[in-house]
């Protein structure tokens, strides 16, 4: 049975990503898949190798090839003045074959973070890692300035690095509110398929799965790392991403907060709930994601959704992914109010 262009592309891309996950037995995983046989898949693999997208390991093992390239900035030489600069000395030509929204989606969010850089972090220099391979493209910027997460505490007086993080998590946060949305960080990290940010001692990482975490790390010395990595055949958009989150008129009205993100064990006390109120008010609905959270405490619920709805009733608190022993705790706060 001849084989389409459009199938056989198909095919391609699902070699590849087994090869990334490291499948043994690849000719028959995928010709089963497909109902093709082994040596049209034999085919395509040498297609790949003479295409240099692939390069063999071993006998009927293989990896995808990828390049690496680094790139350095330096202040004094006035290479941190203009946002654009490093997205077009590092990123522009690499990506230029991808599709335009994978195009659009790097030129907004590696300008958002070389801004950050350039207008908050005090940093002298910052380098620039890029990694590419057919499949996906991560960019890695770093600084050696003050650290994204202890400059948010100081500025706003919080009390802990953990609670720093939290008010990331709800986004429309900045250090420059006169100059700043506070949306970039928020926006970048929707985008992509992986970001983190390592600072401090902590990294506040996200995925395309929403599987958004908080996790210690060595500490650095000083400064900010970001990580971003993207398929180079995603099918998202910067404009879904931003309607996403905004009403009809453009404006940033929702938020998510992942509660497993931000809490060891289960939520229990009403001063829990207080530091996960503060600034929603700033939204039109909150989505209070409680996966992974298997018990609620009746002070934290009845803060949470009676005390707050009762003294904030134009901001929606919209819980989703609750078991049945966290939905019998909200349908009792709520119904007792």
């Amino acid at each position: 049975m001849r084989v389409t262009a459009e199938k056989k592309r198909i095919i391609i891309l699902y070699i590849l990503e087994k090869i990334t996950s490291g499948v043994s037995n690849l000719s028959s995983a995928v010709a089963e898949a497909f109902g093709i046989s082994t040596n049209t898949v034999h085919t395509y693999i040498n297609e790949l190798l003479a295409d240099g997208v692939i390069a063999k390991r071993k006998r009927s093992e293989y990896e995808l090839v990828t390049k690496q390239d680094e790139y350095s900035f330096s202040r004094s030489k006035g290479e941190l003045e203009m946002d654009t600069y490093p997205y077009d000395v590092c990123l522009e030509e690499k990506i230029s074959h991808l599709p335009e929204n994978v195009r659009h989606i790097w030129a907004y969010s590696m300008s958002e973070m070389v801004n950050n850089v350039i207008d908050h972090s005090d940093a002298e220099n910052m380098n620039v890692y890029v990694k590419q391979n057919y499949m996906q493209t991560s960019v890695m910027i770093a600084d050696n300035g003050v650290g994204i997460f202890e400059k948010i505490k100081k500025h706003f007086s919080l009390p802990s690095l953990d609670e720093t993080i939290c008010e990331l998590f709800k986004g429309k946060l900045t250090t420059d509110e006169s100059n700043h949305s506070g949306e970039g960080i928020f926006f970048t990290s929707k985008m992509m398929d992986e970001f983190w940010i390592s600072s401090s001692g902590r990294i506040f990482s996200t995925t395309k799965y929403d599987n958004d975490s908080v996790t210690e790390a060595e500490n650095l010395t000083s400064g900010t790392c970001v990580f971003m990595s993207l398929s180079n055949f995603t099918n998202r958009t910067a404009r879904e991403i931003f309607d996403l989150y905004s009403d009809v008129d453009g404006g940033f009205t929702t938020t998510r907060i992942p509660l497993k993100s931000i809490f060891d064990s289960a939520p229990v006390s009403r001063s829990q709930a207080k530091r996960i109120c503060n600034r929603l008010e700033k939204f039109e609905e909150v989505i209070l994601d409680f996966d992974g959270i298997s018990w609620m405490g009746q002070g934290f619920a009845h803060q949470m959704f009676v005390v707050y709805k009762n003294t904030h009733p134009d901001v929606l608190i919209k819980p989703i992914n609750m078991n049945d022993s966290v939905q019998n705790m909200f349908i009792h706060v709520t119904k007792t109010s």
